[in-house]
């Protein structure tokens, strides 16, 4: 096949590629350059975050209700605020291309 010399060079690969792998990503400035600020894209910061889940049915109702409520002033917003934007103007093309 390809002898011991070809052996070789795949233990030290094998070896190679996760040692420099977890020296590379594992590296506290990395983490900190790279995954502290996506992790604010991911998850929402501790004070949107509810803490305490309600248990009873009338705790869960109000919470409900709160929610479709925030939902709703939400909603009004962005149509109002879409109300408020001027319109573009028309375009009079006959497909995705101007030249189609």
């Amino acid at each position: 096949m390809g002898g011991p010399n070809l052996e070789v060079f795949k233990f030290g690969l094998y070896l190679f590629v996760p040692v420099m792998a977890l020296l590379h990503f594992g590296d506290p400035a990395w983490y900190h350059n790279h995954v502290l600020p996506y992790r604010e894209h991911l998850f929402p910061p501790p004070d949107r975050t509810y803490s305490k889940i309600p248990t009873d049915q009338t705790a869960i109702r109000e919470e409900l209700a709160r929610i479709k409520a925030d939902k709703l002033a939400r909603r009004m917003e962005r149509d109002k605020e879409l109300h408020t934007q001027p319109e573009a103007p028309a375009q009079s093309s006959k497909g995705w291309f101007k030249w189609w």
